[in-house]
């Protein structure tokens, strides 16, 4: 057995802009060096192999959520940021983290998802309306304005708080690049976020709903829950925060990345806009073929994998954004094919895996769904019209401004039932 600290691998530039722009090459480069290990030089090591990913996903006995040890790892102790990470959900002890997410999953299902897919039709509409006739966007920017709106409309927030809030999600997304340089940033976006998330409990507090549980919305389940001694109002505010974290530039970074992949394959991009079925395929090939996470790990204890011994604290990253394109798991994983046959030991893993597996995935699903089925029918023959940008990488990485041409079209008239 060989200790990590002992095993010949590539040292990967994780803070060098390149990285945000074509991180696969500097994989390929670490592939050649090691099959499934590679060093970070400031932070610990990344483990960029599919198959060994989704097994070390399952060692959830070794391997602790980041967050405390991130916070003080990164200096963050006593700051907004820090606080709300060491007590975010994820964070929580094992007892609390059941309760919180299982109060959590009962609005997260496949059939609630899909009871929201008018109210997502008619967003992605509306902003389809205000976008479209200019026959040229900044498409990331266009993107951005779809996930928030669903959430928004998810707890009963104001829609005129989108402007306020869009940019400060922006920021904090950031925080994972474990660039130091942004946190003054990232903390006041913390600070208003929590100001927002505050202001909309105590107004559905004084003005609560006449409505039944079975139509209750998340703040409504939220508040009810809460109210029975199960959960804390700082816990309450913190759940809502953490959705509108998790579940902003997550969403958009995938439909930004999806349009910059559909610019090269013209035919799926106008099958999509005609062909609702076939936007599922699309969007679980999106999935595979770009994800903007970077899940960490620390090893709660001593353990040995395929031989190498890591030692108790040692920092794992799993890149989701590089898992999709190994080629020991996906020979022709460089071609972007909807119609490829995936096995269920192959599939994706977009939303991670075991206990901490994506609680969004089925309204993400469904987001990514209804937007790249109705954009082709307004957005027509687009092309790029300038260089995209780059988020750093890991962080919650994509594409920073995605400029387009295209031709204006108008929207079908089309009735849609979602299965329950």
């Amino acid at each position: 057995m060989q200790n990590v600290n002992d095993v010949e691998m590539y040292h990967l530039p994780m803070s060098d802009p390149a990285m945000g722009e074509d991180p696969w090459s500097f994989f390929e480069k670490a592939r050649e060096q090691h099959p499934w290990l590679a060093k970070w030089d400031e932070y610990g090591y990344v483990i960029h192999e599919y198959a060994a990913i989704r097994e070390l996903f399952q060692q959830e006995d070794v391997l602790r959520p980041p967050y405390a040890d991130v916070v003080d790892q990164l200096g963050q102790q006593g700051t907004p940021w820090g606080r709300f990470t060491k007590d975010q959900m994820i964070a929580l002890p094992v007892d609390e983290h059941r309760l919180l997410r299982d109060t959590f999953a009962a609005k997260f299902t496949p059939r609630f998802a899909n009871q929201l897919r008018p109210m997502m039709r008619e967003t992605i509409g509306n902003l389809l309306d205000q976008w479209a006739p200019r026959g040229a966007i900044d498409f990331e920017e266009f993107a951005s304005h779809f996930p928030i709106s669903v959430m928004f409309a998810l707890v009963g927030a104001p829609q005129e708080g989108i402007e306020l809030l869009r940019d400060d999600l922006e920021a904090v997304g950031l925080a994972h690049s474990y660039q130091l340089d942004l946190f003054p940033r990232i903390q006041e976006g913390v600070v208003r976020t929590e100001k927002f998330v505050e202001d909309i409990i105590a107004e559905r507090r004084a003005n609560p709903p006449d409505r039944s549980e079975e139509n209750e919305d998340l703040l409504d389940l939220l508040i009810r829950v809460g109210d029975k001694g199960n959960i804390s109002h700082q816990q309450l505010a913190d759940l809502i925060s953490f959705f509108f974290f998790a579940g902003y530039d997550t969403s958009k970074n995938v439909l930004t990345y999806t349009m910059y992949t559909l610019l090269e394959y013209p035919e799926i991009y106008q099958r999509c806009g005609e062909d609702y079925e076939y936007c599922k395929k699309v969007v679980e090939e999106a999935l595979r073929w770009f994800n903007p996470g970077t899940v960490a790990r620390y090893a709660d204890s001593d353990f040995e994998f395929r031989g190498v011994h890591f030692p108790k604290d040692t920092m794992l990253f799993f890149p989701l954004s590089i898992s999709g394109r190994d080629p020991k798991t996906y020979p022709d994983g460089q071609t972007f094919d909807p119609d490829r046959k995936i096995e269920p030991e192959r599939r994706h893993i977009a939303f991670a895996l075991g206990k901490h597996m994506c609680l969004g995935q089925y309204i993400a699903r469904a987001q990514l769904q209804e937007a790249i089925h109705q954009i082709p029918q307004r957005i027509r023959h687009p092309k790029l019209a300038g260089e995209p940008g780059w988020r750093p990488f890991p962080g919650t990485w994509g594409i920073q401004g995605l400029p387009i041409e295209f031709t204006p079209g108008e929207a079908r008239v089309e009735e849609l039932e979602p299965a329950e």
